[in-house]
């Protein structure tokens, strides 16, 4: 059974930073590409950052410079450093692994940035 679980969400303020982490189990994690997406209320699930297993990374150009994903292929973890959060980041954050016609998904952490 596959499982991605993540967790480090919560309520900060603006300029504030939050660390997100994935934990996987049921997969061979190396062999996964791992990406977090994020879905804000009433708009649709979009990619925000993406990890290859040859630890490439992307970013949507609006998280560029204040977000950082890594990898731990030792703890089967995926991580979103995320530095100086603004409202607009707030949104429910999702953990995706992908490999050929694999795709899974975690249930979703809440991320809320507000005075």
């Amino acid at each position: 059974q596959v499982q991605l679980v993540e967790s480090g969400g919560g309520l900060v303020q603006p300029g504030e930073s939050l660390r997100l982490s994935c934990a996987a189990s049921g997969i061979i994690f190396p062999s996964y590409g791992m990406a977090w997406y994020r879905q804000a209320p009433g708009t649709r699930r979009d990619l925000v950052a993406t990890i290859t297993t040859g630890r490439d990374t992307s970013y949507v150009g609006s998280v560029k410079g204040r977000f950082t994903i890594s990898r731990d292929n030792a703890k089967n973890t995926v991580y979103l450093q995320m530095n100086s959060l603004k409202p607009e980041d707030t949104a429910v954050y999702y953990c995706n692994a992908r490999q050929a016609n694999d795709n899974f998904w975690g249930q979703g952490t809440l991320v809320t940035v507000s005075t």
